[in-house]
């Protein structure tokens, strides 16, 4: 089973760099929002914009790509597990949703209402986050068990193959491209104050080359 451990290390390492870069977005949200002493449409389409993009992010990981495909074929038994991934999933989903619908929703700047929307754009950005990071840890303490128990050693020379091949591109696509989609705010919504780095996108996916994608269901 050593293919098998490859590939669930592999798979762990993916995790890791995405529970980076949701913990680096939500603080990262958390500091500008302290900072901004008015919230403007540019605000809510920009934290709209990367909550979107993060959640796309999913569709390229390998475990979407190809985990969840081989655990399908291996068992008929997965339905149930795969159904709760997808529901903490569509929860994310509705987080983004949420925050676009505030965006096209005309901004009152009384300093009230400016509070009330600080607070509720920081509480769609921890719904989002936490509903991930239950997914993430659902599929490592569940999925990945699962995996090992219903795959068949060949089965597990395929999919270390595909994520070789994954990664093969993920590098071509680096080289070619020369860098990755940073959180860096536009120019008019920069801070006076020392600004907080932004964190880069979890750079071992290739959804940098898909940000865009359109949005479908996972499992």
């Amino acid at each position: 089973m050593l293919t098998a451990t490859y590939a669930l290390v592999s798979l762990s390492v993916e995790q890791a760099s995405i529970r980076v870069s949701l913990l680096s977005f939500q603080q990262y949200m958390h500091a500008q929002l302290r900072q901004q002493r008015q919230l403007t449409l540019a605000h809510l389409d920009y934290a709209g914009d990367w909550l979107n993009r993060l959640y796309q992010f999913g569709y390229w990981r390998k475990i979407d790509q190809y985990l969840v495909p081989a655990i399908r074929q291996a068992t008929p038994h997965a339905d149930g597990l795969l159904a709760e991934l997808n529901r903490l999933n569509h929860a994310a989903l509705e987080s983004v949703n949420l925050v676009q619908r505030r965006a096209m929703a005309a901004v009152n700047n009384s300093e009230q209402q400016l509070e009330q929307q600080v607070e509720q754009l920081g509480a769609a950005i921890d719904s989002f986050c936490a509903a991930l990071m239950a997914r993430l840890e659902m599929e490592e303490r569940e999925l990945f068990a699962l995996a090992r128990r219903v795959i068949a050693g060949e089965a597990w020379f395929a999919i270390a193959y595909q994520f070789l091949a994954h990664d093969a591109r993920v590098q071509e696509n680096r080289r070619s491209k020369a860098r990755v989609l940073p959180f860096v705010p536009p120019a008019a919504l920069a801070p006076a104050a020392a600004p907080v780095h932004a964190p880069a996108v979890a750079a071992n996916s290739g959804a940098g080359a898909n940000a865009a994608a359109p949005q479908h269901h996972v499992a």
